[in-house]
């Protein structure tokens, strides 16, 4: 990802991640919804033409009223995030990473199970993977022809 969001950008991704495609004043809505503090109309749209120029979203101008769409993939942001986190925090260690985050005592028995499920996956993968780079690292011994 050649640019990493901003906090006030994360927001507007989060709403058209969940929303899909909107206009300003649909996302500026859903930014100021339960919250204190209000987001200007104006602020809102120039955060969301600077994402615009630098290809966070894509602008939809055919109609009078533009449409936004997020133009990067949700996995792929979070993606970056955890890894800039791992890096710079728990000095690339996925290990501390992951036991920080359970020890929070915000995992639910549902998130958990689905940890276990992707733990296990990932285990027989490795698993997998050990046998196959095994087996292609053994030579190959050929029997000479006789002639």
């Amino acid at each position: 990802m050649k640019y990493k969001p901003t906090d006030a950008e994360l927001e507007i991704l989060q709403v058209l991640w969940q929303q899909g495609a909107a206009t300003v004043r649909s996302i500026n809505e859903a930014l100021n919804k339960g919250n204190d503090d209000t987001i200007g109309y104006t602020t809102t749209l120039k955060i969301m033409q600077i994402m615009a120029e630098k290809g966070l979203l894509s602008r939809d101008e055919s109609n009078r009223t533009h449409i936004y769409t997020a133009e990067v993939r949700e996995d792929e942001v979070q993606q970056a995030f955890v890894s800039k986190l791992m890096d710079s925090v728990f000095r690339g260690s996925a290990m501390k990473l992951v036991l920080q985050a359970l020890g929070s005592g915000k995992t639910s028995t549902s998130e958990l199970q689905q940890i276990r499920a992707l733990l296990d996956e990932e285990l027989e993968n490795s698993t997998n993977r050990t046998a196959e780079e095994t087996a292609a690292s053994k030579p190959t011994t050929r029997k000479k022809s006789s002639k």
